[in-house]
């Protein structure tokens, strides 16, 4: 019997860890849109293709806002996420750039397709040096040992996260939300963009 409650006792040893590590389940699913009404924690949006869409908020939701920054607010060493797209000379141009809190350092680290509009791309990355160009600034940055760049126009938002909470999800309100659909159609956030003294989440 001793025997059986130490194996046992191992088992749960090695069981915890790997609960741990388990991985959400769903279909991570990106929401654009406005706040037609929230009722508890079921929030409804209309999407940008005009579909209302019903997420469940967990209990301990993440409510980010933003505020303007400028290029100049960008330092090396800074982790920055930017969506941008391809121009006819080849390079990727900004349409977007965020500036992480240092507490956010290594979220989504890469560069992968997006889909804000057709051959959108997002670049989660640490910045290395800024150039002048006659465009606006380039960024220079590395992620995972790769180096990419891309030229900050000079009407492209500069932004960083700033506090929010869930009373600002009030109808009309533009949000972004990071979701999981779930085999049954459902979805559910613990985190999302909300806008604030107008402004609203442009990615």
């Amino acid at each position: 019997m001793r025997k059986i409650a130490l194996a046992a006792a191992m088992m749960g040893l090695f069981a915890v860890p790997a609960l741990a590590q388990t991985p959400p389940v769903g279909t991570p699913t990106r929401i654009r849109g406005t706040v037609d009404k929230l009722d508890g924690q079921n929030l409804t949006v209309k999407s940008r293709d005009g579909q209302a869409l019903t997420i469940e908020l967990a209990g301990n939701v993440t409510v980010i806002t933003l505020v303007k920054k400028s290029v100049a607010d960008i330092k090396a060493g800074d982790y920055v996420a930017s969506t941008g797209v391809k121009g006819t000379d080849g390079k990727i141009h900004a349409v977007e750039v965020r500036i992480f809190p240092e507490a956010a350092r290594g979220t989504g680290e890469g560069q992968f397709p997006w889909d804000l509009m057709p051959d959108s791309i997002m670049t989660n990355a640490t910045v290395g040096k800024v150039d002048q160009a006659p465009q606006g600034p380039v960024l220079h940055v590395t992620f995972k040992g790769t180096e990419s760049e891309y030229t900050v126009g000079p009407d492209v938002p500069v932004l960083a996260n700033g506090p929010g909470d869930i009373g600002l999800l009030k109808h009309g309100v533009a949000v972004f939300v990071i979701a999981l659909k779930h085999e049954d159609g459902k979805l559910t956030s613990a985190r999302l963009y909300a806008e604030k003294d107008g402004i609203k989440p442009p990615m």
